[in-house]
């Protein structure tokens, strides 16, 4: 079993969740809430309005996301999803965990996460805003287009 954190559309409540939960594609249990212990700057980009976060350690936010725990079949699942390790990158991150499934408050204050994130990227997506939570109905208005609708 690994750690992964999700910050996009992942997440609980976003359009790709249903993978999280979808037994065919492994096991994803919920951990809890959690957010980067440094701070990395999260932009929505593409024609898709695809979020990355950027490996800038230091500017932009502690990242909002979700900490589970998932197994091989899962993880290869989120390799092909997230393009690994083409389109995105995959690391160890340190989390703060915010609050724990079922028990409140932080018990253990800092995990290990797999995240991924973009190593490279267009020197213009700095300048993009960024942001510290992801939520596809946002009020940045950049709506996500799922794949199965893309072109």
């Amino acid at each position: 079993m690994a750690r992964v954190f999700v910050y996009g559309t992942l997440k609980k409540g976003q359009p790709n969740y249903k993978h999280m939960i979808s037994p065919s594609k492994g096991l994803a249990k919920f951990q809890g809430r959690g957010r980067t212990a440094e701070k990395y700057p999260v932009v929505i980009t593409g024609k898709y309005n695809i979020p990355y976060m950027l490996n800038l350690p230091g500017k932009g936010y502690q990242i909002d996301g979700d900490i589970y725990t998932v197994d091989d079949q899962m993880l290869q699942f989120l390799d092909e999803f997230e393009g690994y390790p083409e389109m995105y990158q995959r690391t160890l991150m340190r989390i703060e965990v915010v609050e724990w499934e079922g028990k409140g408050g932080a018990g253990q204050d800092v995990v290990e996460c797999f995240v991924y994130y973009k190593e490279t990227y267009p020197p213009e997506w700095v300048s993009l805003p960024y942001h510290q939570g992801y939520d596809s109905q946002g009020k940045h208005g950049l709506r996500y287009v799922l794949p199965e609708h893309r072109d």
